[in-house]
């Protein structure tokens, strides 16, 4: 390496025994001397020295156009730079190695000497390094889809994630500065969290984790499985706490609905078995009535005969209910226009309608295709149809439109009538529950519509709509987006949605389904 002129023998030794790279430079921007360890670091040649640094025309690096341009002011006006984690040009290494490089102008030794400046670098790959985990993790932190708050020692949050935000509906700024018992459920006992708090503060454990509840911002339970960690500093001592969350509630949901279909299931069976028991003795019941009405001429015998046998239809109506609910039939499949299938259901209706009750028809020019059994399909909107009717009392108006949307096709039906109480919402395709008076509504009859829907692989919704009454909302796949699983019959399997899932009651039309393209016989109708 040549040798500087004019720099004391002392100084240079002890330049050269430096662990930070040294660079020494005369003005006008002469590379006089540079250290072992410079060209270590840099990965540099020697050739470098006696050059002129304002050739090194490099867009980055160690002699990026800042760094040039700081020697100059070093040289020219006496001041001194400093740059933080600057990647090197000429040496590579997983993730880049870093330099935090000072600009120091030194003081003139003597008037004819030019003004020189020292470029210092010292290796800043470890803190960047440090610093870009430091920023992974942070952003782990916030992309997980997981409930996640860090609190400080004393137990209060000082950061939550996204995800925290979203399921306990709290923004961040009304978190930081809080306990986590802001989320705290009535449900979840105090010797829970005494277990909790044991667990944590135990240096050979730490953790803690077990499945709770929590409450979000409007009230509503979620069943959370939950992880706290200590995080503790070297010497031990806790310095803050991380809770990670697994939200259960759709899982819990799935669950409670695969045990409603069991339940279902075993209800079917035994709807089917009573049905067809009770039928036996209703079936001599109006053989004696019409015994005895051809034998009896007296007024009073035959209207109490008429009673009777007014009273063993409804009872032969609720069994036909229970058939339709346990029934799983053989559907025939094939591709439908549901404009041709809500155009026989509107005829029908009409068949039977006040004259003060006007049905609407909205459907676009082209067909709506779907694939499914025609007559399961006319019951569905028939029986919606007569709940709409029963609930304006004979006077109103019904709409039923159909549309287009994506590779799905939507059917509304929405009258005028009162709408749907809030206390029933959560209950309306629940099997056997009606608001109708006693005797006149099995319970049944929506429950089967969903049936019906579920195994067309559609959706049902009911609601109140703003400035109307009561609407169902159903969704189905257009024939062209052929379904994976075949079509079943509708049946008790199928679970009817439960709370929380937005759907609200309404009523349940019960009956047989119709022979395919002809009208429905009348069916048993429970609305409210």
């Amino acid at each position: 390496m040549p040798e500087p002129p004019s720099i004391d023998p002392e100084l240079r030794t002890v330049l050269g025994a430096m662990r930070a790279g040294v660079l020494l430079i005369e003005a006008p921007g002469t590379i006089l001397w540079a250290n072992a360890t410079y060209f270590e670091a840099t990965g540099r040649s020697p050739v470098m020295l006696g050059q002129d640094y304002h050739r090194f025309e490099e867009p980055e690096g160690t002699w990026s156009p800042a760094v040039r341009e700081a020697v100059d002011r070093a040289l020219r006006d006496g001041r001194s730079s400093a740059f933080s984690a600057v990647r090197a040009r000429y040496r590579s290494a997983s993730g880049g190695v870093y330099f935090d490089i000072d600009v120091q102008a030194l003081p003139p030794a003597a008037r004819e000497r030019p003004a020189r400046a020292l470029v210092l670098l010292r290796d800043a790959t470890d803190r960047v390094a440090e610093a870009q985990r430091a920023s992974l993790f942070y952003e782990s932190f916030r992309s997980s889809t997981n409930p996640m708050q860090l609190t400080d020692a004393r137990g209060v949050m000082i950061d939550v994630n996204p995800a925290f935000e979203k399921i306990y509906g709290y923004s961040r700024e009304e978190c930081i500065g809080r306990r986590p018992n802001l989320v705290r459920s009535r449900h979840t006992p105090s010797e829970l969290y005494d277990r909790m708090w044991a667990d944590l503060a135990d240096p050979k454990k730490g953790y803690w984790a077990g499945e709770i509840f929590n409450r979000d911002r409007h009230g509503r339970e979620r069943p959370v499985l939950l992880s706290i960690t200590a995080v503790r500093s070297r010497d031990g001592a806790v310095t803050n706490y991380l809770g990670v969350a697994v939200d259960q509630s759709e899982q819990r949901s799935w669950e409670l609905r695969a045990a409603h279909a069991d339940k279902l299931a075993s209800l079917g069976q035994l709807a089917a078995g009573v049905a067809h028991e009770i039928n036996t003795p209703l079936a001599n019941v109006m053989l004696v009535t019409e015994s005895l009405r051809r034998r009896s001429q007296d007024p009073w015998v035959l209207a109490r005969l008429g009673t009777l046998t007014d009273q063993v239809e409804v009872a032969a109506r609720i069994v036909r209910g229970l058939l339709d609910f346990a029934r799983r039939e053989e559907p025939h499949v094939a591709e439908v226009d549901l404009r041709a299938v809500g155009h026989e259901a509107a005829e029908f209706l009409r068949g039977k309608q006040s004259a003060d009750v006007e049905v609407r028809e909205e459907y676009p020019a082209e067909p709506l295709v779907v694939r499914g059994d025609h007559g399961q399909l006319m019951q569905v909107l028939t029986n919606l149809l007569n709940n709409a009717y029963d609930a304006m009392s004979g006077r109103g108006t019904i709409r039923i439109a159909m549309q287009q949307r994506g590779d799905r096709i939507d059917v509304e039906v929405v009258d005028s009538g009162p709408g749907i109480p809030a206390e029933v919402l959560p209950h309306i395709f629940e099997p056997f529950f009606t608001t109708k008076p006693e005797g006149e509504g099995t319970g049944l009859g929506l429950a089967i519509c969903h049936g019906i829907v579920q195994a067309h692989h559609g959706s049902i919704v009911a609601r109140n709509v703003p400035g109307a009454g009561a609407g169902f909302l159903l969704s189905f796949p257009e024939a062209t987006a052929r379904p994976t699983r075949p079509i079943a019959g509708p049946g008790p399997a199928g679970p009817a949605p439960g709370p929380g899932r937005n759907v609200l009651p309404r009523s349940d039309p019960g009956g047989r389904p119709p022979a395919p393209r002809s009208p429905p016989e009348p069916s048993v109708e429970d609305g409210p």
